[in-house]
């Protein structure tokens, strides 16, 4: 089982300018962009942001960044930053996910979505912000 933590933007609506950007000053590689299109159920998405980022992973140098853009909640300075848990075992990623919920909020349950067989985002009762991602295997 492995455990990383990695940096994780989430942007006003211009995270698409912002990997441009990241892949052109940092000489960053995309690996992954899911739009929110591509989530299921997309039709309960409104128009406005069906073709924002939803997620992507940037790889720069050994390290990676991950960028989002905002799903509705009003971002402003000192809420575009979170803490992106990564590991490699969903069992782990519920552990984790369950001790951070305790009087925190929840702001996208654990459960798979296109890149990730068990994926949540919440705020802990410190107000610290965080993403868990388990790690598909193939």
């Amino acid at each position: 089982m492995t455990k990383q933590l990695t940096p994780f933007l989430v942007m006003p609506g211009n995270a698409k300018e912002a990997i441009q950007f990241y892949k052109r000053v940092l000489d960053a590689e995309e690996l992954i962009l899911s739009k929110f299109s591509d989530m299921p159920e997309p039709e309960q998405i409104s128009e406005e942001i069906k073709d924002r980022v939803a997620f992507s992973i940037l790889k720069i140098g050994e390290s990676k960044l991950m960028i989002s853009d905002s799903a509705g909640s009003t971002i402003r300075s000192g809420n575009l930053n979170t803490i992106c848990i990564e590991t490699s075992d969903a069992e782990e990623s519920k552990r984790i996910y369950d001790g951070l919920k305790e009087d925190g909020n929840v702001n996208h349950a654990l459960s798979e979505t296109p890149f990730s067989p068990a994926f949540a985002n919440l705020t802990d009762k410190f107000g610290v912000s965080f993403q868990i991602l388990t790690k598909s295997t193939s």
